[in-house]
């Protein structure tokens, strides 16, 4: 069999594909995002990308109820967003096989929360298996399906950063495709309304209890038996730091994290001396133990923030204190805004004329930062609409015209439209900004509804987001390139004057598109500049003050988008060809 060195996520993919997967659907996120890009390959699987989680969930649903296997995949964030179908398709059940990917991120690394998806799964009543390196992700994915479909239920794969970024040796098998199942019309199965959700829901707890039987006998779920001085349960990427720390102990190693398979848990605890349970962020597996009275070390001594290491195990259990006294100094590198961001051209402006923003999820939170300093909020997909929304509401119109919400043309397809239909069915005033830069920026630069391209690179009807936002009613709707700097402020001072609800798009592309050509570049002339510093207020990195006090701009960095240029009011810094 051939064997290739995979990240985590695409062997995701790869057991997608092997499992006869014929439908997936996913919105990018961090760290779920390569799974996606990774399937496009598989000619066999449709694959897209939809506006949001929910939209993905339900696209997964309606495949697997008409008899193929699907799929979905999402950050664990984006699980909140999907969590309406995905209840209730717990009780529904499937016909093909279905399983959500879900994508944790303990530490933080690109997130607003460490959320752990396991304790949405328990209370959704939804199996979750949770692979430790990249081959049981492979192999953990096409287990997911049989108990999809044994166990009429869709499964969670739970993944965590460390997973999904990390390569591994896996060994590669053939696609094998189960015949389509006959899709019958089954009303009280499928339509979920109160007298049938009743009998639905009986039928979720036993087939929990039944699964948790059946724990023992499944292959994800194994005992390591070895010094019985110390017993330690996991599961995931951390069972890779117990093996590392612990080589010696006894391990019960998980698969299977809901449910929990209680008898396996019961034996294994009765033999080991000391028992502990090492998992990441919540104490989901430690609290079912100790209600069944069942006594360990858990988050005492361990913490319930961040991601878990080699290091603090050898801490934690072992009580070494470890030197760190020649260890390497990293400098800090602080995210910040590309060089020839349209972003920072927009929050220039906004920053002169001293307005707020109520902030989204992209790249443009990070004019959150210093030097910029304009965003306010963030909170989480579509939010800056219904909060800017929120604030007029709680304290008039005059109050908002200091105020704008800014979100980008991929959030705006997202969740942002609901919210804004809610701003004009309300009777809302207050400006709204969409930083329309053409792609999904933060995660990686993904198509979206407005791009006219799909996941697989093929033209598609691009959503035009100036006749949609007419189209719902708003009169007073503006597109303006964002290096416009001056039409730019013209139009937020007009904008935010009015007692109106209006629309600003701000319309210019990521410097770090594929395509992107940049004929020029900005260029300082030393005896023009007057060293006011105008120029390096916005913090683009390609701009650097000399002893002197006038600036040199690195050539290497710098996109040539002339916005220290229009900043500088002496002539100091002109624009030439590459």
């Amino acid at each position: 069999m051939e064997k290739k060195i995979m990240l985590g996520n695409e062997a995701i993919a790869r057991g997608a594909w092997e499992a006869g997967v014929k439908v997936s659907s996913a919105y990018p996120g961090t760290p779920s995002t390569e799974i996606s890009e990774s399937l496009v390959q598989y000619d066999e699987i449709y694959a897209e990308w939809a506006p949001n989680e929910k939209v993905a969930t339900e696209v997964a649903i309606g495949a697997c109820i008409s008899g193929v296997r699907s799929m979905c995949c999402m950050k664990h964030v984006g699980v909140n967003v999907a969590a309406d179908p995905l209840y209730t398709m717990s009780y529904g059940g499937v016909n093909g096989g279905m399983v959500l990917v879900a994508a944790d991120d303990p530490g933080l690394y690109s997130s607003q929360n460490e959320q752990d998806t396991r304790s949405v799964a328990r209370a959704a009543h939804v199996p979750v298996l949770q692979p430790s390196d990249s081959q049981e992700a492979k192999d953990f994915m096409k287990y997911a399906f049989e108990l999809s479909e044994k166990y009429d239920t869709p499964v969670i794969l739970r993944t965590t950063t460390r997973l999904s970024h990390s390569q591994g040796l896996v060994t590669l098998e053939d696609r094998v495709v189960p015949e389509d199942k006959t899709y019958e019309r089954n009303p009280a199965k499928f339509v979920m309304m109160p007298g049938n959700a009743k009998a639905r829901h009986l039928y979720v707890e036993q087939r929990e209890l039944a699964m948790a039987e059946e724990g023992a006998n499944m292959p994800i779920n194994r005992v390591e038996m070895g010094d019985t001085k110390i017993g330690i349960i996991t599961c995931g990427i951390e069972y890779q730091y117990v093996k590392e720390v612990l080589p010696n102990a006894s391990v019960l190693k998980l698969g299977l994290v809901n449910p929990l398979p209680k008898q396996m848990i019961i034996d294994f605890a009765s033999k080991v001396d000391e028992l502990y349970v090492v998992e990441e962020l919540e104490p989901i597996i430690e609290e079912q133990v100790r209600s069944w009275g069942i006594p360990c070390y858990g988050k005492e001594i361990f913490t319930v923030q961040g991601e878990y290491s080699a290091n603090m195990l050898r801490q934690a259990i072992l009580h070494e204190e470890l030197e760190l006294e020649n260890a390497a100094q990293v400098p800090a590198r602080p995210p910040i805004l590309c060089p020839g961001c349209p972003h920072r051209s927009v929050y220039s402006v906004l920053k002169k004329l001293g307005i707020h923003a109520a902030g989204d999820i992209g790249c443009y939170t990070l004019g959150a930062v210093a030097p910029l300093n304009v965003v306010d909020t963030t909170i989480c997909m579509g939010a800056s609409i219904s909060s800017l929304h929120g604030m007029e509401k709680a304290k008039g119109k005059d109050y908002v015209k200091k105020w704008v919400a800014v979100i980008g043309d991929s959030t705006f397809t997202h969740t942002g439209i609901n919210s804004l239909m809610n701003m004009v069915y309300n009777k809302a005033t207050g400006t709204v900004m969409i930083l329309d830069n053409s792609t999904t920026g933060m995660t990686g630069h993904q198509e979206h509804a407005a791009t006219g391209k799909t996941l697989k690179g093929e033209p598609t009807y691009a959503i035009n987001i100036y006749n949609l936002c007419k189209a719902i009613g708003i009169e007073h709707v503006v597109e303006v390139n964002a290096f416009d700097i001056q039409e730019l402020e013209r139009i937020v001072k007009e904008e935010t004057a009015r007692d109106e609800i209006s629309v600003i798009i701000t319309k210019s592309p990521c410097v770090l598109l594929k395509g992107n050509v940049f004929p020029n570049k900005c260029v300082p002339i030393p005896e023009k500049c007057k060293k006011c510093g105008l120029c390096l207020r916005p913090g683009c990195p390609a701009l650097t003050k000399n002893e002197d006090g006038t600036i040199s701009i690195d050539e290497t960095m710098c996109n040539g988008c002339g916005l220290c240029k229009q900043l500088c009011n002496f002539g100091a810094i002109e624009t030439v060809a590459k």
